[in-house]
């Protein structure tokens, strides 16, 4: 494990993914990340890549041949290598070197950096195509954070509250079986109170989302800011036996969304896929304040 800290906040991250583990606020003395508790969710922060969510029959096709891969791809179990370190900030990298063509014919780079500003982590990806042609993909994050903060609360007494991105309109997107079923226009960005039904179906996904705020009565949550992300999902574990939900939300920024129910499966044609030219980088971040 690999620790970051400044005045406000101490981060522990793992090689293994280069996966946010915990978040320490020193100011109030509270823990934001879930613990990884495998009886709900055996993960923390896990990138998604070289696909966000699930594939049709689980694979796709390029150039006349077939892959498989799981649900939001392999990044998330490989072992990065550290770059670079300070006091406030880390930096992981992951080379493909041949490693996976079995599963994605692509050779790439992947560095993915934490950097502390105050109460915020900026985190940043960035996506080396090492090829001589275009590279597809997808990338996302997966970050867990813990409801209720404090104790004698109930996920009921936190809200969601997203903003929109300048000038765009928000749809939301049907999931069933982990598919892309149906999507339909957000007319208005209501708060939302946290709730197991909310689960039910699975994830909550949206596009053109700006900021995503989790907050209590107190003000005590996290902030995420997602510019120029085209989706983000908002899921929490859910027990159909009782009606429960895990005691955790996560607001995952996605660069890419699982198939729909009516693809070809040919990853040229994925929806939400990202093309790279030879030799280029892909480069995002997104920002989590620390409420």
């Amino acid at each position: 494990m690999h620790v970051i800290e400044n005045n406000w906040l101490k981060v522990t991250i793992a090689e293994l993914g280069a996966e946010m583990r915990n978040v320490l606020h020193k100011k109030n003395g509270l823990s934001y990340m879930w613990t990884g508790d495998s009886t709900y969710w055996g993960r923390v922060s896990p990138v998604l890549f070289p696909i966000v969510g699930r594939l049709k029959d689980n694979q796709y096709q390029l150039d006349g041949q077939t892959y498989e891969l799981p649900q939001h791809g392999f990044l998330r179990d490989v072992v990065f290598q550290v770059a670079e370190q300070k006091d406030d900030s880390i930096s992981f990298v992951c080379e493909s070197a041949g490693r996976f063509a079995a599963v994605y014919p692509y050779e790439f780079k992947v560095t993915i950096q934490y950097i502390l500003q105050e109460a915020s982590l900026q985190i940043r990806w960035e996506v080396e195509n090492q090829n001589e042609e275009k590279m597809y993909f997808s990338i996302g994050g997966h970050p867990a954070f813990r409801i209720p903060l404090l104790e004698n609360e109930q996920a009921g007494d936190y809200t969601l509250q997203m903003t929109a991105s300048a000038g765009k309109q928000v749809h939301q997107y049907e999931l069933k079986d982990a598919l892309i079923a149906g999507k339909c226009t957000v007319k208005s960005l209501e708060a939302i109170t946290i709730a197991p039904s909310l689960f039910a179906g699975d994830a909550l996904v949206y596009d053109n989302i700006n900021t995503v705020t989790m907050t209590n009565a107190s003000h005590h949550g996290v902030k995420v800011t997602l510019s120029g992300f085209p989706f983000v999902g908002i899921w929490s574990k859910y027990n159909e036996s009782d009606g429960t939900m895990a005691p955790f939300v996560c607001i995952e920024p996605w660069y890419g969304i699982a198939d729909t129910y009516e693809t070809s499966g040919n990853m040229k044609e994925k929806l939400g896929v990202n093309v790279l030219e030879a030799g280029e980088t892909f480069q995002s971040e997104y920002i989590i304040a620390f409420q």
